[in-house]
């Protein structure tokens, strides 16, 4: 459970002000485009919460008013950014198909808004639950809290000295991993993983190796439960999946055995992730169920409340938007989806019975699929952060679902007798598709929000508007965006002119997936085995995990962590692994060195060092994520003048073996260092 310790509560300050906003709303637009960008090139997207933190508190400081409430509000509605630009893994599919020539500027702003509201709408009955009344750890909002925290101390000098301290911690956190960034992604000098592939016989697997300083500071903030669990999940995939399918599977003529390896894990092992966070999500909600209908009822009865004694003890950080401000909210964002829906449909010229069928159907889906990945995105966020959380798996249940939806309709009204009825029903299932994947991008986002907002004491409400407002303005970035990259490098399998080269044409690789998950489903293609048999593997997580919880009281094995070991690419997960194990021995060392010094005093002892370690770790996820902003920008700024897709960049292809050997050098170094600066400290409150 959240210790009340760990929260701040300020008095009440200005928290949603004009300044405030439009900063949010210029940081809102730059942060989408590079996300966007970065997205379709490789498949990535960075959070936006913690460099808009940062940026924030540098201009806003220019301001003598300015306060930690109004600098939280501006990464709230910023963050969208970095999540609402999602909205890529899934909407460039209708152009692979044939279906869009290009990005309808109101279709796609509106669809993306209203899913993106919708996030915030399905997260407000989860507050409660999943923010104030949750043992989740949420790396990111607990970094970005420190940083608010550190960056507004007071100038008393018990604050100041704790303010010097701290800000020293994420300084050189943020330094340590903000350089290690531009070397690796910017200087390519150091290089960002390395795998070293074995075969045995037909046998292929690897031993991969991710050099993110920002994955290792979340892994550090993560916790040992969820560590262990991604782990298991690694090993399940590569140790297991990969090795017997790469067995019994053939490679394609000329394939190398690495090739051979990833395409396995991308084709089929990744399915079965899918499979096991879908029913983990499921189980997830249904253990949810029971606290989130309490903190509805909680919500509701202080939303009731009089304007009297029971009104005025309600808390100013314990109240969510009133029931009357979600319901306008949700009947225009009905209003605008139906919009989107039948200018979407209309297109297709059905008899009018048919489209209303489909209009009405395809909103129920999302709404309803919403909620359900509103909860399991939530819930990822908490359990390992927003930027390692799989978007995209979450895609591939909505595409599967949408597309099983969308089927048995076409069946009913016999649409698939021509091409045309096929392509629509499959360009009608990218479109829920693309809703469900706003809701859960924001709802991704919103939580880790809610708890950034919940430890510096900031009023709920007051951060799902702002939420709110960063969707609809980053909604209105991102169609334009998408048309300039488009029409610049076309994508693979769609390019606007005959001329181009498609080996420029950007990867977009979750579009491409979920496009050919669509189309198998519509042409009876696709290998239902894969998912079965991850819902299976999921099943078994279930009860270990329940069996584990009911005989330790410290051991768990997270569902959703596991699915999540076999779903995300094995460099991301080794970095988060080795910062939970660092986490966790270093914790203990801690507790062993207190208990022999001042046995009295250990747990101040404790968290006293621990404390630096929190911090020194968000300011590795700061310095990555800041440096992530300032090179995709670059590179942003380079190709559309004509220059270089690395404009930064020292060295040639040929550097990469020595790259990979000075990135592991620099990386052990880097932990190293990460350990000494915690087990350094000597200050301890019992020494006052």
């Amino acid at each position: 459970m959240n210790s009340q310790k760990d929260v701040t509560v300020y008095p009440t300050l200005p928290e949603l002000t004009f300044r405030g906003m439009f900063l949010g709303m210029l940081i809102t637009v730059i942060f989408t485009a590079s996300n966007v960008y970065l997205g379709l090139k490789v498949g990535l997207t960075f959070s936006s919460s913690i460099p808009a933190a940062v940026i924030s508190m540098a201009i806003l400081r220019m301001f003598k008013d300015s306060n930690i409430l109004e600098n939280n509000m501006v990464q709230t509605q910023a963050s969208a950014a970095g999540t609402l630009s999602a909205i890529i893994f899934i909407l460039p599919g209708l152009l692979m198909l044939g279906y869009w020539q290009g990005f309808p500027f109101w279709q796609t702003m509106v669809l993306c808004a209203c899913g993106g509201s919708l996030g915030v709408l399905f997260t407000i009955p989860l507050r409660r639950a999943m923010v104030v009344n949750s043992d989740l750890p949420y790396p990111e909002g607990l970094a970005a809290a420190e940083i608010l925290k550190i960056g507004s101390a007071s100038h008393d000098e018990d604050k100041k000295a704790s303010k010097d301290t701290g800000m020293k911690d994420i300084v050189k956190g943020t330094s340590l991993a903000g350089l290690i960034s531009l070397c690796a992604n910017g200087f390519h000098v150091l290089s960002s993983e390395f795998s070293y592939w074995m075969s045995f016989g037909k046998v292929t697997t690897q031993i991969p190796l991710g050099f993110s300083m920002a994955l290792l500071g979340a892994g550090y903030l993560i916790g040992i439960a969820s560590g262990i669990a991604i782990l298991v999940g690694t090993l399940l995939a590569w140790g297991v999946f990969v090795p017997y399918l790469t067995s019994t599977l053939s490679p394609a003529e000329g394939q190398t055995a690495a090739a051979f390896a990833k395409a396995v894990w991308a084709q089929k092992v990744r399915f079965i992730g899918a499979g096991t966070i879908g029913i983990a999500a499921i189980w997830t909600l249904i253990k949810l169920l029971g606290p989130v209908i309490d903190g509805i009822k909680m919500s509701i009865n202080a939303i009731r409340a009089n304007d009297t004694a029971e009104k005025q003890a309600l808390h100013h950080t314990d109240i969510d938007m009133s029931p009357k401000a979600v319901g306008l909210v949700f009947l225009a964002i009905l209003a605008g989806l139906f919009f989107t829906f039948y200018t979407f449909v209309a297109d297709a010229a059905l008899p009018a019975s048919v489209s209303i069928t489909y209009i009405v159907v395809g909103i129920l889906i999302a709404i309803l699929m919403g909620f359900f990945v509103a909860a399991a995105c939530g819930y990822m966020a908490g359990l390992i952060g927003t930027s390692a959380s799989p978007i995209s798996g979450i895609g591939i249940l909505g595409i599967i679902v949408s597309s099983l939806a969308v089927l048995a309709l076409g069946n009913a009204f016999n649409i698939f007798a021509t091409a045309e009825g096929a392509k629509f029903a499959t360009a009608l299932a990218i479109f829920i598709t693309s809703v469900i994947v706003s809701i859960a991008s924001i709802s991704n986002d919103n939580l880790q929000d809610l708890k950034t907002g919940y430890i510096v004491g900031a009023t709920p409400w007051k951060q799902q508007v702002a939420l709110i407002l960063g969707s609809v303005v980053g909604a209105i970035a991102i169609a334009p965006v998408l048309n300039l990259l488009y029409q610049a490098y076309g994508f693979t399998g769609a390019l606007p002119r005959e001329t181009m080269d498609p080996s420029q044409a950007l990867a977009a690789p979750q579009a491409v997936l979920m496009t050919t998950i669509a189309q198998g489903i519509f042409s009876s293609d696709l290998d239902w085995n894969f998912i079965l048999f991850g819902i299976g593997v999921g099943v078994v997580a279930i009860i270990v995990d329940m069996l584990l919880r009911k005989s330790t009281k410290s051991l768990a094995l997270p569902p959703l962590a596991i699915g999540m070991g076999i779903y995300l690419p094995p460099t991301l997960e080794v970095p988060l692994v080795i910062g939970a194990v660092i986490g966790y021995f270093i914790h203990k060392h801690l507790r062993n060195r207190a208990q022999q010094r001042n046995p009295e005093h250990v747990e101040e002892d404790v968290d006293a060092c621990h404390q630096r370690g929190v911090l020194f770790a968000s300011g590795l996820i700061v310095g990555e994520s800041l440096m992530g902003v300032i090179i995709a920008m670059i590179i942003v700024f380079s190709i559309t003048t004509g220059g270089s897709e690395d404009p930064l960049a020292l060295v040639g292809k040929d550097f990469a073996n020595t790259a990979d050997f000075l990135g592991l050098g620099v990386f052990v170094l880097s932990i190293i260092y990460f350990i000494y600066h915690i087990l350094s400290t000597k200050f301890t409150p019992s020494d006052k």
